[in-house]
Order: C-alpha cells, then sequence, then structure tokens
C-alpha cells in the first residue's frame, strides 16, 4: 500500500497539463516542467536516503516519506499560484525518493539473487497499478471535478496508506536503527563504484529516463496537436504503458524460462525502439494506446534485468547501490523533457522519437554485452 500511493502522485501531473495551465494562467510548456520538479529532487535526494535507510531502518524510512507525500499532495490541491505547486511537487519528489528504491533494497536483502527478478516484478505490479490509476484516474476526475480533484484523491489515498502502516508494520518500523553516522555514506558508495558492472548499470537507467519517460509530459499536448483535447484520454494513453508493465510483471516466470537476461536486455530495448518509431507517426490515440501497451512491455523487460544487476553490486550496502540506481534513472527522467523539448524545436517530432529509440536499442545491446552473466 506504501509503494502503491506513492506511485499514484508519480504520473498524476502529465495527462492534466493543460487545465493547470489555464487555471493557473502560465504556458503548457512551463507547467509540463512540474514533471522535472518532481523528478529532479527524487534523483538528487538519492545519495542521503539510501545510506540512511541502511542506517536506521528501511520500513521506517518509507512511512516516513510516504507522510511527507500526503501532506505536499493536500498542498497541492490548495495552491494559489504556479510556485506554490512547484515547491509542492519538488517536496513530493524528493518523499518519493525514499520509498521506490529503499523497496526494491528490501526485496535484495530478504530474496536470494536467482528468485529476486520475479519478486521485483510483482513490487513493480502494486507500483505500477499506482501509475496506472495515477494517469488514468487523474484526466478523468480532471474532467468532472477539476485538476485540484486530483492531488486531494492523491492525499486521502497516502493517508489511507499511512494509517495501514502504522497499525500492521509497528514492528518492523520499531526495530532498533544503526548509528547514524553520515561519514559512512562515501564508503558506501566508494564500495558500489569500485564494482566495474556499476558504471553500466546506472548509464543504462539514465538512457532509459530520457528516452522513455522524456516523452511523457508532452503525450498531452501531441494529441491535443492531433485534435484531442480530453484530459482523460490522454491519462488513458499514459496508462498503456503502465499496462504493458502489469503484463510483464503477469509473465515473467515464464519470461525467465524460456529466455537468459541478456536476450530479455536486447529483446526489451528492440521493442523500444520500434514502439517509439510507430509512436512518431502521429498515428489515432487508440493505435497510440495500443504503442504505448508495447512501450511499457519493452521498457520493463529491459529495466528488470538492469534492477536484479543493480541489487547485486553490493550486498552490505544495497540501499545505497538502489539509491545510486535510482539517482541516474531519475535524472533521465529530470533531463528528458527538457532535451525532448530541444528536439520537437530543431529537429521535429519525428526526429526526436527516432532519436529516441536509436537510445532505445543501443541500451540494450550495451546492457546485454557488459552485464551479461556466465
Amino acid at each position: 500500500m506504501i509503494g502503491f500511493a506513492s506511485a499514484l502522485s508519480t504520473r498524476a501531473v502529465d495527462p492534466i497539463v493543460p487545465p493547470i495551465a489555464e487555471g493557473l494562467a502560465v504556458e503548457p510548456g512551463t507547467v509540463a516542467l512540474l514533471t522535472t520538479a518532481f523528478a529532479l529532487p527524487f534523483a538528487l535526494v538519492q545519495p542521503i536516503l539510501g545510506p540512511v535507510s541502511d542506517m536506521i531502518g528501511k520500513v521506517r524510512l518509507m512511512m516516513i516519506c510516504l507522510g511527507v507525500i500526503t501532506v505536499a499532495s493536500f498542498a497541492c490541491a490548495f495552491t494559489t499560484s504556479y510556485s506554490m505547486l512547484l515547491i509542492a511537487r519538488i517536496v513530493c519528489g524528493m518523499a518519493a525518493g525514499g520509498i521506490f528504491p529503499v523497496g526494491l533494497a528490501l526485496i535484495g536483502d530478504m530474496i536470494a539473487v536467482e528468485q529476486r527478478q520475479v519478486v521485483i516484478a510483482r513490487w513493480l505490479a502494486i507500483v505500477i497499478a499506482g501509475n496506472v490509476l495515477g494517469g488514468a484516474l487523474a484526466g478523468v476526475i480532471a474532467d468532472l471535478f477539476g485538476w485540484r480533484s486530483v492531488f486531494l484523491v492523491g492525499a486521502a489515498v497516502g493517508l489511507a496508506a499511512l494509517v495501514n502502516g502504522m497499525l500492521n508494520l509497528r514492528q518492523a518500523a520499531n526495530e532498533r536503527p544503526q548509528r547514524l553516522d553520515l561519514r559512512q555514506i562515501p564508503v558506501s558508495f566508494a564500495a558500489i563504484f569500485a564494482n566495474p558492472r556499476a558504471k553500466f548499470c546506472f548509464l543504462a537507467v539514465y538512457l532509459e529516463g530520457v528516452a522513455l519517460f522524456g516523452l511523457f509530459p508532452f503525450v498531452a499536448l501531441l494529441l491535443l496537436t492531433a485534435g484531442e483535447a480530453r484530459s482523460s484520454i490522454a491519462g488513458a494513453v499514459l496508462a498503456a504503458f503502465s499496462i504493458g508493465g502489469i503484463f510483464y510483471s503477469l509473465v515473467v516466470p515464464q519470461m525467465t524460462r524460456l529466455w537468459r537476461p541478456w536476450q530479455m536486455m536486447i529483446g526489451g530495448g528492440a521493442l523500444c525502439a520500434l514502439a517509439l518509431m510507430a509512436i512518431a507517426l502521429e498515428l489515432s490515440w487508440p493505435i497510440q494506446f495500443a504503442l504505448f501497451v508495447l512501450l511499457g512491455v519493452g521498457f520493463y523487460t529491459l529495466h528488470g534485468c538492469i534492477q536484479v544487476e543493480a541489487s547485486e553490486l553490493s550486498s552490505t550496502s544495497r540501499g545505497a547501490a538502489m539509491s545510486l540506481h535510482s539517482l541516474f534513472f531519475f535524472l533521465g527522467h529530470a533531463s528528458g523533457p527538457v532535451l525532448y523539448g530541444v528536439g520537437f524545436r530543431s529537429i521535429g517530432h519525428t526526429g526526436a522519437l527516432s532519436l529516441g529509440a536509436l537510445i532505445m536499442i543501443l541500451t540494450g545491446l550495451m546492457c546485454a554485452r557488459y552485464l551479461r552473466r556466465p
């Protein structure tokens, strides 16, 4: 429930960029940067929150961060200016940084590496479900009740998950923490980067963030130029990506029996590249919906393999390793909208999406080459 509630707010802004722009009297392109305002703080806080989770306890940190997200979501609902909304989303992004990667590290602590990809897929299914509803319901709620209601719903779900955690996770949250020694943080990071596989894990997830998630804030605007103005449709198309992720989580046990990880890496990258090339054709929204499902399957197939490798970079500082994994991934999230904006203006939609497709296939090949296990 903690993972679901935090994911609900992650993509909630993407389908409601136009109504927020109208309501606060700012340019849509400026509102689209709220994605960067969430993703960049998420990334930058990772070098602190990951090691802190190793010291004070992963469950304890996740519950604290969920409380901050709930308060920040309420603030988003009642904001009177774009600057206030921007600050609230920055705080929300920072707090979200202490939930998803820490959950991955918790799985790494509990599950043997042979079974880890399947269990990570189950965790992803819960988080992706939050992304699905965060994108799809945001558009519907905004059409019916206004964009402020989107944040109110997210805050209410966060509060319910927090109460549930306080009731049912008391034992884990009350476990005696280690001594909080911030001087150990550089030592943990040095040990992680001493692993030669680390640079390929982190580069790969950065490129994924740029090529895929950098596109998401522009989906509603791309549909608007094609004559589709409904926020609910934009939300549905964005949710299709997460639906592809849920499909991946259901079939990953069969996939791991049929193919080796390096084959899944190449296949996932190729699938993403094909989907991006087709999206560049600007077809009708039902076809775009299907393409985003395909894009989701490809991404999670590649990304799931990378996550397993990242969780094995360090067994003693797993929280720190997964925080670095998320740091580079969300640096890609943060810089992606800026780079796509430049690409759309300079080389057009087709050129920018074709470049994104090239990045994805090369990322899959790089991972298959340098993260391949004997």
